[in-house]
């Protein structure tokens, strides 16, 4: 080896040395995907020197068969795994091999519950492929110089995995990265042509380029050429150019965890080649889970862009809505430039056109996925549905489609918690409905009890039940489905429609009437505090309740506002009583006004408790409630 210059030793950043800490304490149960992330990394530096030789041919440096090999050596327990990619310079390789550079590192080492199995399958999001070297290596050198740089450029990397790493400086005549790892004492098994060979056909004969290893020698020792003959063990062609009858399940499943850096299956998949006007094709997945930066809009996405199998991208978002981000795979387009930047790609028309198309076959297989597999989809669902409810806001084309994919609890027999659809509310719907009801609030066991209910339980009419902090907003752009209009229960004077009965209505006004001196009492006494006062439809169980106005913003969206340091705008509520309640019959009878205004803000306050919201001066609620309760003891 020649002579080391500008030798240095460097610590690993924080998070890199947690996480080693766990690959050298056996994390993994299935050892040999070291060689699948090492194998993928691989791929990608070859992907990346063919993209940057279209402009810069000259990095090819007179070597253009692009390729990876795998050799091993079993005296002295070696398995070493070379590229001729894009390699690294010394700066690239202390940024790359010393940092986790993704975003959610903290959140993912936050979540390290200390449970192995639990914590082996966090890992996978996070890009953190390199490291996975240690789960059989004691110790990992890198061989590297980047194309373009000169040989005596070259970087030598070494680290035991123990909180510091030594780089320096080295001649490297070829361009590329070698790694070699010393494996750990009991884990020699891998330094066998059969044992690695069996593991690159397993996990990476999807990747489109050669993968070698040495042949077998099988004649007498003296016999042995002195340079090894190398085979190609893969397949070698891209994975989405075959046809689909000719790919197994398992080699898509592989696939998705080689674009995707997830260590679990995917939900689904669609592969489908594009003819005629545009040529494209493109293999798009649903993952099985969401990585923690979901809610990151501005966090990297997209999928992995090729023309004419060439890679251009890896992280091209132009392709899919941002709702659908979660979507893993790649495009590859016969109609771009090979040339393409990421600011041609924002104007060009062909990807609005691919855009478009694509979304469909996204919304296509998640419809599928619903019908065909309902109980993956609930996995689905519970890991990204508030990510496609964004949908009907972002994609007005899509927005009935869109709507059929949504889940949400309900008060329907039997649902409890279970999400339905609203294909499903609809079919239920009573004869004479023709509006789709539904009530917001902050969880499930809240608004499930809430006094808004009571009417549509003595009815038997079905109302969904929205607990998600961004459905009030959803709900503001998504005002019909299947020709129904979407009803707030809470919202304005409940107009049930043809579901009340004319005699309903008429004993309706004949109470409302009779009520009107109460009425009059009731806004003296509470004041500034409401925007209405009336007799309620809604109430069978309760004393009162609070309703918001028809253009007043509803409690979710107050307080996403105030959370994000906006100015709500000034609403005051309706307060409506049950006339038929005994509560509400001794307040009308109450001759004294000063008990009678006490009990009219007790009734407020307790009608704001049971929306869920918090109370403007709680001091005084209690001060009330207390005076009542001596008076009742006395």
């Amino acid at each position: 080896m020649s002579v080391e210059t500008q030798k240095e030793t460097l610590g690993f950043q924080t998070e890199v040395k947690q996480l080693l800490h766990l690959m050298i304490h056996s994390l993994y149960s299935n050892k040999e995907i070291f060689l699948r992330e090492l194998i993928s990394n691989a791929s990608d530096a070859v992907d990346k020197l063919r993209f940057e030789a279209l402009a810069k041919p000259e990095l090819l440096e007179g070597g253009s068969e692009l390729k990876i090999r795998v050799s091993f050596d079993k005296d002295a327990k070696t398995v070493t795994l070379e590229d001729n990619g894009i390699g690294m310079s010394r700066e690239e390789a202390i940024a790359h091999l010393g940092t986790i550079a993704k975003s959610g590192t903290a959140d993912f080492l936050k979540n390290l519950s200390g449970d192995q199995k639990k914590d082996s399958s966090l890992i996978g999001q996070f890009g953190v492929g390199f490291y996975s070297a240690f789960i059989v290596a004691d110790k990992v050198e890198v061989f590297t110089r980047r194309a373009g740089l000169a040989a005596g450029e070259g970087v030598h990397w070494a680290s035991k995995g123990e909180g510091d790493f030594e780089i320096a400086t080295v001649e490297k005549a070829e361009r590329g990265t070698r790694i070699v790892l010393h494996l750990k004492s009991g884990e020699e098994e891998f330094a066998d042509g059969w044992r690695l060979r069996n593991v690159i056909k397993k996990y990476s004969d999807h990747i489109g380029l050669p993968i070698e290893l040495p042949k077998e020698f099988h004649g007498e020792e003296k016999d042995k050429p002195a340079e090894p003959e190398w085979e190609v063990v893969n397949r070698a062609s891209a994975l989405w150019t075959r046809p689909r009858t000719e790919v197994t399940d398992e080699q898509y499943q592989e696939f998705y965890k080689h674009v995707s850096h997830d260590y679990d299956n995917p939900l689904s998949w669609s592969h489908n080649k594009v003819e005629g006007k545009l040529e494209y094709t493109s293999l798009l997945y649903v993952p099985g889970r969401a990585p923690f930066d979901l809610y990151q809009r501005e966090a990297p996405r997209g999928l992995k862009l090729y023309v004419q199998r060439v890679f251009i991208m890896d992280q091209a978002d132009e392709f899919l809505p941002l709702y659908l981000r979660f979507i893993k795979g790649v495009v590859d387009s016969n109609d771009l430039s090979l040339n393409v930047s990421r600011e041609i790609l924002q104007k060009d028309p062909v990807i609005d056109s691919m855009k478009s198309a694509l979304t469909k076959r996204v919304l296509d297989m998640l419809e599928k996925l619903a019908k065909s597999e309902p109980e993956q989809y609930k996995t689905f669902w519970k890991n990204f549905g508030q990510v496609l409810k964004e949908g009907p806001a972002e994609d007005f084309a899509n927005k009935e489609k869109i709507a059929g994919l949504l889940r949400f609890a309900s008060t329907g027999e039997g649902e409890g918690e279970q999400v339905v659809s609203l294909g499903d509310y609809v079919s239920r719907l009573k004869e004479g409905q023709d509006k789709i009801y539904f009530l917001t609030g902050e969880s499930y066991a809240q608004v499930k009890n809430s006094p808004h209910l009571e009417v549509f339980r003595k009815k038997g009419i079905e109302v969904l039940l929205l607990t998600d902090r961004i459905d009030e907003w959803l709900m503001s752009y998504l005002t019909e489905f299947d020709g129904k209009s979407f009803i707030d229960v809470a919202r304005g004077d409940l107009d049930l429609g043809s579901l009340d009965s004319e005699e309903d209505k008429k004993a309706q006004e004949e109470v409302a009437k009779s009520k009107e001196g109460l009425v009059e009492r009731l806004k003296a006494a509470l004041g500034e505090q409401v925007a209405e006062v009336r007799v309620s439809h809604r109430l069978t169980d309760s004393p009162a309740i609070l309703a918001i106005g028809e253009q007043d913003l509803g409690l979710q969206m107050r307080q996403i506002l105030e959370a994000s340091g906006q100015k709500v705008p000034d609403s005051k509520p309706i307060f409506e009583f049950n006339p038929g309640h005994p509560l509400i019959e001794k307040l009308d009878a109450e001759p004294d006004e000063d008990r009678f205004g006490d009990l009219s803000h007790i009734l407020f306050d307790q009608a704001a408790l049971a929306a869920g919201d918090s109370l403007k001066d709680p001091a005084a609620y209690v001060q009330r409630l207390n005076k009542l309760l001596v008076e009742l003891s006395a």
